[in-house]
């Protein structure tokens, strides 16, 4: 792990290859972003560089003439490196590195190095450490063409070959004792998991900078780490939370979503990421303030699918209303997304209506059945208890009777495992009984 604070920050020249017709509004929203992680990342944006093309060169991305331009401009303008908005081939970074003379990275790059600085537990620097190795790996060779600058011609190229087959063994071993240590790390979660087994689970999700940590302080009235930077939020946070019929539950706050978020980033956070999996209603936080919220409510609905979580009860928390003058705007939102709240978690706005909101989905969300279990099935019993939220209990002379709430997505393994101990109505179990 490194702290950007402490090294000298760069000059950075970014570029943007897009496919022509693109909206130049979003082009620029795309470049402002990217300033934004280089800001984040300890680099000052030196100037920007866009070409439209049908479709980016298979060598240097950018075409001769724009290369040729870049690189005058990056003298003129003293810039250390260059970074292109989309991702770049490991032949691609190695062509425009002799092209221009300096550094040359892509939006992943940035992304993982920002990961690499602000990741603090053990399970955030095991999953950033794997997703660095898996995106250099193919990025080797580039790294001793310096054998072949130094001395050139024949003779040089055996020494490079040997030592990128020797570096490639060293990343791949490493990686597989990161992703064995992943795996116990994820199975130290599921215990964890257990233990909270039958609360009901709420967990936050949002673009980056949305406003996830400011709301869950309000809802939670924890102590939650907040910083106005992109990925301020790494590592899964888990509190309680009182609804407002006074049942206890958990509520998450884990990792922001970007556009173009790199996959190794998203398959090396897979554990982290399965509190979301796992909750029984999502709170999508989206930041109303910003002009582009439709992009980026756009980007955590394509990233929760792949994810597998598309279709976990949800409601969208539209953030920062207390920065909005045009009215319009929120009536807008409230038309386009009927099942969304307005608040502002910087100023504890409407808080105890999102609360009601969180409540009522989830008893929507879950459906309530009755079990009877004779004494002699008492492990049947437990086992219940783990998999989902015991209502009302009713110890009768013969049997046990449960009434349990089970979320509907849980309903057909919960059915297949239970079946035998249905009660015949069906019904819940009076309180009173």
């Amino acid at each position: 792990m490194h702290d950007v604070g402490l090294r000298p920050r760069e000059r950075a020249f970014i570029v943007a290859v897009t496919k022509k017709g693109i909206d130049p509004e979003i082009v620029r929203e795309h470049l402002d972003e990217l300033a934004l992680l280089l800001d984040t990342a300890g680099a000052d944006v030196a100037g920007k560089l866009t070409q439209e093309r049908e479709r980016p060169d298979l060598s240097t991305a950018l075409g001769k003439g724009k290369v040729q331009e870049l690189k005058e401009l990056i003298i003129e303008t003293h810039a250390d490196l260059a970074v292109f908005d989309d991702e770049l081939s490991p032949a691609q970074v190695r062509n425009l590195e002799e092209e221009l003379g300096v550094k040359v990275l892509d939006r992943s790059g940035v992304i993982l190095d920002i990961f690499a600085a602000h990741a603090k537990s053990v399970e955030a620097r095991t999953q950033v450490e794997l997703a660095q190795l898996q995106y250099l790996l193919p990025r080797l060779t580039r790294m001793w063409t310096h054998l072949s600058k130094q001395f050139g011609g024949i003779g040089t190229k055996g020494p490079g070959e040997t030592q990128i087959e020797t570096d490639r063994r060293m990343y791949r071993t490493r990686m597989q004792r990161l992703q064995e240590k992943l795996k116990e790390i994820d199975a130290q979660r599921v215990v964890q998991r257990k233990g909270r087994e039958g609360l009901p689970r709420f967990a936050l999700v949002g673009y980056t900078n949305a406003g996830k940590s400011s709301l869950m302080r309000q809802l939670t009235q924890a102590d939650v780490f907040i910083e106005d930077r992109l990925f301020a939020t790494l590592d899964t946070t888990v509190r309680s939370l009182e609804l407002p019929s006074g049942q206890r539950s958990l509520v998450s706050d884990t990792v922001g979503f970007i556009r173009k978020l790199p996959a190794q980033l998203v398959a090396s956070f897979h554990s982290t990421l399965a509190e979301t999996l796992e909750a029984d209603v999502l709170l999508h936080v989206v930041d109303l303030a910003n002009p582009h919220y439709r992009d980026h409510m756009s980007v955590v609905d394509e990233t929760l699918r792949t994810l597998g979580a598309a279709q976990t009860p949800m409601i969208v928390v539209f953030n920062k209303i207390d920065l909005i003058d045009d009215p319009l705007l929120i009536n807008d939102a409230e038309t386009e997304v009927p099942n969304c709240v307005f608040v502002s978690a910087e100023r504890g706005l409407n808080i105890t209506r999102l609360l009601q909101h969180m409540q009522e989905t989830y008893e929507e969300s879950a459906i309530v059945r009755t079990l009877t279990i004779p004494y002699s099935e008492m492990k049947a019993v437990a086992r219940i208890y783990e998999d989902v939220e015991v209502l009302v209990r009713d110890d009768t002379d013969t049997d046990i009777r449960l009434s349990v709430r089970v979320p509907s997505d849980k309903l057909p393994l919960f059915m297949a495992r239970y079946e035998k101990f249905l009660a015949a109505d069906g019904l819940p179990i009076s309180t009173t009984s």
